[in-house]
């Protein structure tokens, strides 16, 4: 199938405020993305709340916020607005219900006045009985007497539609190919609630149709309702939209990814020191690639490259240690100014012990460099560098003394580097480096156990951020209080 191109492309990601932005509805918003931008069309927010009992308040703020921190804006939508407003479905009402009354006075959906005591006992003798369940079409075959007699005596109803008996609906995926339903097996859905508000089946038919959307882009749990929505169109005379059903996201263990095998909210992620360009170059290839060996591809290269035709049909495992490895990737390519920023701009979010509220921009710059190297997330650095902004350190006295040293040799050690760090004429890393590893020479130790000393007394860490490029950050003053501190303890 041809996608088509140009500014005649328009896709919509319509997430319902019953959650927060968890994994696979991301993904789904940036293949919409991709495809919008990568064709020149535009990319359409919908907010589809008309499930008011499951509505969670602040789950569509959240879920923006996610985009936004993705890089992922749109053309149209609630807080933007467009040709087609409004962009909540809740406040579109009166285009639904123009809608049904077109159906039923086409004969094409009925009212059904059925209690739910009574479709709870038809469900149960139909398990009982082993047969197909679903609607038995009572009030179908109601007569127009009997229909109008429930009508002035007010009863409850809502709107099915009638699903033909008989043939099969096709659809012409673009992941899955052809898919054919049996309509018989497809029961008179509801369409219009009780309380007069749509189901999904109605509402994102009819919006689809008047926003213009040309393809629609959703989970593969959502194929077995195809058929509902091909009818739809077709008894309203509409030409469908272009269907890709998108492959589930599996964990490790190829079960449906959950709370169990780890975070699942994109802003949990977040909140872990993941970055937005690696999470949305690994979303995407979850169900996407470019060829068998292409890993690392910026928005930009995703733009371009990215199409309907090579997103697989099988399950994407979703393998938390290369979302590691490709963050530590994206950190490592990161400037040193620009790591700077993301690390101030996390612990500004995600409050660390040890982290003042505002740490020196100019300090933190030194540092990046530093830690680079080791960071898979940038939750990573916290516990490299808070001693950079501790009044003191702390550790354990034993650890001063390193292998094949004793408590003696390492106060000599410790009290002679602490004269040679105080009478340094230029206290940069290149002079620090000269002098501690004359200094070993002359002891007649190892470089790394006088460094090693060294270490624990100004970080309190056994694996630091490398030394010589510590010191200087720290300053004159700083090593040697640290060290002389040191001293006092052996």
């Amino acid at each position: 199938m041809v996608i088509g191109t140009g500014n005649g492309v328009r896709v919509r990601f319509a997430p319902s405020p019953t959650g927060g932005p968890h994994v696979g509805n991301i993904r789904t918003a940036i293949y919409d993305w991709l495809l919008a931008r990568g064709s020149g069309g535009a990319f359409v927010i919908r907010v589809e709340d008309t499930d008011q009992g499951r509505k969670v308040e602040g789950a569509i703020d959240e879920l923006l916020d996610a985009l936004v921190w993705l890089g992922i804006e749109w053309d149209e939508g609630p807080d933007v607005g467009g040709p087609h407003a409004p962009y909540v479905q809740s406040e579109r009402l009166d285009r639904y219900h123009d809608v049904i009354a077109t159906l039923i006075e086409n004969g094409a959906a009925y009212r059904c006045y059925c209690t739910p005591e009574r479709l709870s006992e038809m469900r149960n003798q139909q398990q009982r009985d082993k047969g197909q369940i679903g609607y038995d079409r009572l009030c179908k075959s109601l007569s127009e007497d009997e229909r109008r007699e429930r009508e002035v005596a007010e009863l409850p109803s809502v709107v099915r539609f009638a699903m033909p008996s008989e043939g099969e609906t096709r659809l012409d995926d673009i992941v899955r190919g052809e898919v054919s339903f049996e309509n018989g097996l497809v029961d008179d859905f509801v369409m219009l609630k009780g309380d007069g508000f749509p189901t999904y089946h109605l509402a994102n038919v009819v919006d689809d149709h008047l926003m213009e959307i040309t393809h629609v882009l959703r989970a593969e749990e959502w194929l077995p309702s195809a058929p509902r929505h091909l009818q739809i169109y077709k008894a309203l005379g509409w030409e469908p939209p272009v269907f890709a059903h998108l492959p589930v996201i599996l964990a490790p263990d190829r079960s449906k990814l959950s709370k169990r095998h780890g975070a699942t909210s994109i802003m949990e992620y977040r909140e872990q020191g993941y970055i937005a360009p690696a999470l949305v170059n690994f979303l995407t290839l979850l169900g996407w690639s470019l060829d068998d060996k292409t890993e690392i591809m910026s928005s930009a290269e995703l733009t371009k490259t990215f199409s309907l035709e090579r997103v697989s049909r099988s399950g994407a495992l979703f393998d938390a240690e290369k979302l590691a490895w490709m963050n530590g990737h994206y950190i490592r390519e990161m400037s040193d100014e620009d790591l700077a920023d993301a690390l101030l701009e996390y612990w500004g979010r995600y409050p660390v012990d040890g982290i003042p509220g505002s740490p020196d921009r100019a300090v933190v710059v030194k540092i990046a460099p530093l830690v680079k190297e080791r960071l898979k997330t940038l939750a990573d650095a916290a516990p490299l560098v808070r001693f950079f902004f501790a009044d003191q350190v702390r550790y354990e006295v034993e650890d001063l003394v390193q292998k094949r040293m004793d408590v003696p040799d390492t106060k000599v050690a410790l009290d002679r580097a602490l004269a040679v760090l105080q009478d340094l004429p230029a206290f940069d890393t290149e002079s620090i480096e000269t002098a501690l590893r004359a200094l070993a020479e002359e002891l007649g130790i190892k470089v790394g156990q006088l460094l090693g000393s060294i270490r624990i007394a100004t970080t309190g860490l056994k694996v630091a951020p490398p030394l010589f490029e510590t010191l200087e950050i720290l300053g004159r003053d700083r090593s040697v209080s640290a060290v002389r501190v040191a001293t006092e303890q052996l």
